[in-house]
């Protein structure tokens, strides 16, 4: 300790203010708790919506319309064909941000909770420093640590160079449109802002070092994907691996590696998108005592714990599914176990969306799962080209499919890829969590013409009820 220094105290520090963190803080609050959140930003909110879901999905939605005015001439509707202005889709995404953000301001203050701007350093098992601050020193009485995550590098190519090696948050910036641009990784990250930068006009180079689009996804699911990226992207390399990147004044030399050749590539710039890795080596948890995994993850038990009892951590630093919706709700039970309430992470469906057109949603058990882990299982699947909604909208490039226990028929799994999946999803997790039966989603009266309607008749057809589709002979 500083001489002259000034320690704080509070019942309990919450370290990163993206959606885990404050969704740990708000409900600490709101639990009675004296309650600080520290973060290097200036407003809660995180990676999630300053450089990530947000700013993302903004970007999506703008694609999205781009698309539909250009398909819709096939319905009778002609437009001119669109003008990319890169200063107002720069406005509106800050818009929504500064919206949320200043939402999320008002709800820290409401509740009592103590923001802090700085970098949270731990000194021992009670106390942190908080860098960018002033000779300011905290003592905590519990803590929870939600520091969240950051993109992978390739080797040898960091980012933040000339800016034309782009992590996610690079690509979010949207500098300029290039008009080839090479997008690393076929997981949800880069297929998600290729078809942006595809949408805006650039040409898409996609290179994926496994054999397939969207790994650990059912196969089924990504097909339709799949189809529609063979328009929108230029080329698709697989079972390929960049071995080296090269900033070349306002080009970027890329050597790709397939089949033990090698093929040169120019680009104007190149979108990394292979992963990303926990926050844990600057939060001076070495002081604590708190254990990592070989991974650099926090280990912590289904009440958020760590190691150390009174300190939790939540979200990406855990690693698992790196979701924020996860996040929230692993902050939320470490929030209840310090005030004292039975509480801990017991969920069956923890549902996961790729924000592509079309989209894919999937929750609780996939078929890889089940082949992986020996799981006997049914399936059934209700093509959208049977859907009357689908077909309203010209989207009939969809699948609805429910995977159920042989014998009982209890929902273990549901998957969609279509328009729209972000939403359809949440009946599928209800009826995992709740250990429906596929007849009792069959038997729940589904509004037609929906597009949860599909889910309804994925469920029929086990009960061979279904209306749109022919019963097996």
């Amino acid at each position: 300790m500083v001489m002259g220094e000034f320690t704080q105290e509070t019942e309990l520090l919450v370290i990163g203010g993206g959606p885990g963190g404050y969704a740990a803080a708000f409900r600490a609050a709101d639990l009675g708790m004296d309650v600080m959140l520290v973060d290097v930003a200036a407003r809660p909110g995180g990676v999630c919506l300053y450089r990530g879901c947000i700013p993302s999905k903004t970007y999506l939605h703008l694609a999205e319309v781009i698309h539909d005015a250009r398909r819709s001439a096939e319905m009778g509707v002609r437009f001119a064909e669109p003008e990319i202005d890169l200063d107002g889709l720069r406005a509106w995404k800050q818009k929504v941000i500064d919206q949320m953000a200043d939402g999320l301001v008002t709800l820290t203050d409401k509740r009592g909770v103590q923001y802090l701007q700085g970098r949270a350093v731990f000194e021992d098992d009670r106390h942190v420093r908080i860098k960018g601050r002033e000779a300011l020193r905290v003592k905590f009485k519990h803590a929870i640590i939600a520091a969240g995550s950051h993109p992978t590098a390739l080797p040898g190519a960091p980012f933040g160079q000339a800016g034309r090696i782009m992590s996610s948050t690079g690509a979010l910036n949207l500098t300029d449109i290039p008009q080839d641009l090479l997008v690393v990784g076929g997981g949800y990250v880069g297929l998600e802002l290729g078809m942006v930068y595809a949408a805006l006009g650039s040409r898409i180079t996609l290179v994926e070092l496994g054999d397939h689009l969207l790994p650990g996804v059912d196969r089924d699911l990504v097909v339709p994907l799949a189809k529609r990226l063979k328009t929108e992207f230029g080329a698709q390399h697989f079972n390929t691996r960049v071995s080296q990147v090269t900033e070349a004044g306002d080009k970027v030399a890329v050597t790709l590696e397939h089949d033990g050749g090698t093929m040169p590539l120019t680009v104007d710039r190149v979108l990394v998108a292979i992963g990303r890795q926990p926050n844990s080596g600057e939060l001076g948890l070495e002081a604590t005592g708190v254990a990592l995994d070989e991974s650099g993850h926090i280990v912590v038990d289904a009440r958020q714990r760590t190691s150390v009892d009174h300190i939790y951590a939540i979200g990406d630093i855990v690693g698992g599914v790196m979701l924020a919706h996860k996040a929230m709700y692993e902050g939320k039970i470490a929030a209840e176990v310090i005030a004292g309430q039975p509480s801990a992470f017991d969920v069956r469906a923890i549902p996961a969306v790729v924000y592509t057109d079309p989209q894919i949603a999937w929750a609780g058990l996939t078929e890889e799962d089940a082949r992986r882990e020996g799981i006997t299982v049914a399936v059934e699947r209700f093509p959208w080209k049977f859907s009357g909604r689908a077909a309203t909208t010209g989207t009939p490039l969809g699948l609805t499919k429910m995977i159920v226990e042989p014998g009982t028929q209890r929902v273990l799994g549901v998957g969609i890829t279509g328009r729209g999946a972000e939403g359809l999803i949440a009946e599928g997790v209800l009826a995992i969590e709740m250990g429906a039966l596929a007849e009792d989603v069959a038997l729940s009266i589904h509004a037609h013409p929906t597009l949860a309607e599909t889910e309804g008749e994925t469920a029929e057809i086990f009960l061979g009820a279904a209306t749109h589709i022919l019963p097996r002979g």
